[in-house]
């Protein structure tokens, strides 16, 4: 018996000053984003999920919102899907005007393998995996999905591929409303990942 868990990545936020909203509370989709959502909600919907779990930030659970109705489940909203902290929340990384070409910011960036700017990774691997076999278990012999966000569901693939944490942002293979699906056997040892993206053609033209 295997169990597939499916780490979703939220759709497009609304996000007009281009900050780092973090965890920072009420951020929520943009209308391409709530289009992305539905169309992931029309992917699930011939699949055999069982449980859709979520991270408590608003991008998130609407994100979730379209697929459990879809489906006729209730979120579950888990604490250990919610972004990675960062010091930088609320600040502009934009080209030429971002927080990082200040001085002041420089004191946070001394240990990149941590990161010693914010959550270490080891941290987010341990309460993904955590809530990754919550719904496992909630939909055991079936699938689940755990909507979150791109730094922890990374983070949790490249620790189950052996890779190490020190990475370029830019290569993550994590895309808006991307799926990382792990499949679980009964005794809960992954033994396959797969990497999906249902709204690759919703995604903003580069």
């Amino acid at each position: 018996m295997t169990t597939t868990v499916h780490f979703l990545r939220h759709g497009e936020v609304n996000n007009p000053d281009g900050i780092l909203y973090g965890r920072i509370p009420g951020y929520s989709l943009s209308g391409l984003g709530v289009a992305m959502a539905e169309r992931v909600a029309q992917w699930a919907a011939n699949r055999d999920i069982k449980a859709v779990h979520a991270s408590p930030l608003t991008r998130a659970q609407e994100t979730a919102a379209p697929i459990a109705a879809q489906l006729g489940l209730t979120i579950t909203t888990d604490e250990r899907l919610i972004e990675a902290s960062n010091v930088f929340e609320g600040k502009r990384f934009s080209v030429g005007d971002g927080v990082l070409w200040r001085p002041s910011a420089w004191r946070h960036l001394w240990n990149p393998f941590l990161p010693s700017w914010g959550e270490p990774y080891s941290e987010q691997v341990e309460r993904m995996l955590q809530a990754g076999h919550a719904a496992r278990r909630a939909a055991a012999g079936h699938e689940a999905i755990c909507v979150s966000h791109q730094l922890p569901i990374w983070i949790l693939r490249s620790s189950l591929e052996g890779r190490r944490f020190l990475h370029d942002p830019r290569r993550r293979e994590c895309t808006l409303a991307s799926l990382t699906s792990i499949v679980f056997n009964e005794d809960g040892q992954v033994t396959d990942i797969n990497y999906s993206e249902p709204a690759r053609d919703l995604l903003p033209k580069r």
